[in-house]
C-alpha cells in the first residue's frame, strides 16, 4: 500500500522545498532542473542514447527490452542503492523524469521491490517547468517592485537582504553583476536561473506578501539574463537610493573583491594555486573594462593593482588596494552611475544611508 500519493501540487512542492529526485540522464539534468534537486539517473547518457536510437528504429517494446539489458545486475543495484539513500535522507521527497511516464514508473517499481516507496511528480520535469514559466510571468506582472539602487560599493546586497521581502537576483545568479562580479563557483545555466527566480518570487508572494525588493541590475547578471518582462517592470519601479561615504565604499569593495575572494580561491585551490587564480581573477576583471577606461587610465590602474598584489603577497596587507579602488570608483563607476540616476530622478522614494532606508522600508 502506498504511503504517500503521487502529486501534481506543484505550488506546494516549491513553497515547501520538497526534496526532488531527478532520474533523468545527466545530460538532461545539466540543461536545467530545480532548486535542490538531486540527479540519480535511471540511465546514464550513453544508455539513454542507445535506447533512444532503438526506440526510433524498432519501437517502444524493443527499447524497453534494451533498457532492461543495459541497466541490470550490479549496475541496476547501484542505481537502486542511490535512490534508497535519497529516500532515507529525504522521506518527504518525490521523484520525476521528463514527463512522469515510463522511467518514473519503472523507478517506483524497483524502489518498491526493494521495500521502500517514493511518490512521483505527475507530468514530470515538463509540467514543473511549465508551471514555473507561467507563474514567473504572472508574478512579474502583478507584483509591486521596489529597487535598491546606489553607487558601486555602497553595500546594496547587504541592505537588500535586511529588507522586508527581498529577492536577491545576484545570489540567484551566483554573480555580483559587474566586471569583478564572478564567484569561484560557476553560475547556473539560464534555465536553472529562471527556475530559481520563479521559486523565489513564489515564496515572496505566498510566504511574505507586499512589495518585492530587488537590487538594481542590468539585463545580464554575469551570463544570466533577466526576463524582458522583469526588466521592463524594474525600469519603471520606484527607487531606494543607498548612499555611503567614499571610505566606507572602498572598505566594502576591498572586503568583497579582495579579502573574500582570496579566501575563496585559497579554500578551493590551496595556497599557491589559489593565490595565482586570485591574481588572475582581479587583473582579468580590470582588463575586461579596458576599452571603456581608455588605454592610459587602464595602464595606470593596472600598475596600481599589480603593486597592491605584490605587497599583499609579501606582507598580507590589503591596504594597498585602496588606491586603485578609489580611482576606479571616482573616475569610472561614479560618473556612469550619476548620469544614469539623473534619468531616474522622478522615481526616487527615499535616499540615504543603510539605517535610513532600513527604517523607511520597515
Amino acid at each position: 500500500m502506498r504511503s504517500r500519493p503521487d502529486t501534481d501540487d506543484y505550488l506546494s512542492i516549491f513553497l515547501n522545498d520538497s526534496p526532488l529526485l531527478d532520474i533523468r540522464a545527466p545530460v538532461e539534468f545539466g540543461r536545467g532542473s530545480f532548486p535542490g534537486a538531486m540527479n540519480a539517473p535511471l540511465m546514464n547518457d550513453d544508455e539513454r542514447h542507445e535506447v533512444g536510437i532503438c526506440y526510433k528504429e524498432k519501437g517502444q517494446d524493443a527499447a524497453i527490452e534494451l533498457g532492461h539489458r543495459l541497466v541490470s545486475g550490479d549496475v541496476r543495484q547501484q542505481r537502486i542503492d542511490a535512490w534508497l539513500r535519497f529516500i532515507n535522507d529525504h522521506p518527504e521527497g518525490y521523484l520525476f523524469c521528463f514527463r512522469g511516464g515510463l522511467r518514473s514508473r519503472l523507478t517506483q517499481q524497483w524502489i518498491q521491490q526493494a521495500g521502500l516507496d517514493l511518490p512521483l511528480v505527475r507530468g514530470g520535469y515538463k509540467a514543473l517547468r511549465r508551471f514555473l514559466i507561467e507563474q514567473l510571468e504572472e508574478l512579474i506582472e502583478k507584483s509591486e517592485f521596489r529597487i535598491v539602487s546606489g553607487r558601486t560599493g555602497t553595500g546594496k546586497t547587504r541592505l537588500l537582504n535586511q529588507l522586508p521581502n527581498p529577492v536577491d537576483l545576484e545570489g540567484l545568479a551566483n554573480h555580483r553583476g559587474s566586471s569583478f562580479g564572478r564567484e569561484v563557483t560557476p553560475q547556473p545555466g539560464q534555465i536553472d536561473f529562471e527556475n530559481r527566480l520563479a521559486v523565489a518570487l513564489l515564496k515572496a508572494h505566498h510566504h511574505v506578501g507586499g512589495p518585492v525588493y530587488l537590487e538594481d541590475e542590468s539585463r545580464l547578471v554575469g551570463r544570466c539574463a533577466l526576463p524582458h518582462s522583469l526588466r521592463d517592470r524594474m525600469a519603471g519601479a520606484p527607487l531606494l537610493v543607498l548612499e555611503q561615504p567614499l571610505d566606507e565604499r572602498i572598505r566594502i569593495i576591498r572586503e568583497d573583491y579582495v579579502v573574500k575572494m582570496v579566501a575563496d580561491f585559497t579554500l578551493r585551490d590551496g595556497l599557491e594555486a589559489g593565490w595565482h587564480n586570485f591574481e588572475n581573477y582581479l587583473l582579468s576583471a580590470l582588463d575586461r573594462v579596458r576599452k571603456r577606461l581608455g588605454g592610459e587610465r587602464h595602464r595606470a590602474l593596472r600598475n596600481q593593482m599589480e603593486d597592491a598584489l605584490k605587497v599583499q603577497s609579501a606582507t598580507g596587507s590589503v591596504s594597498g588596494h585602496d588606491a586603485w579602488i578609489q580611482a576606479l570608483l571616482e573616475d569610472y563607476y561614479d560618473p556612469m552611475y550619476d548620469y544614469q540616476l539623473e534619468q531616474k530622478a522622478g522615481r526616487i522614494l527615499v535616499r540615504g544611508g543603510p539605517e535610513t532606508i532600513f527604517h523607511w522600508a520597515w
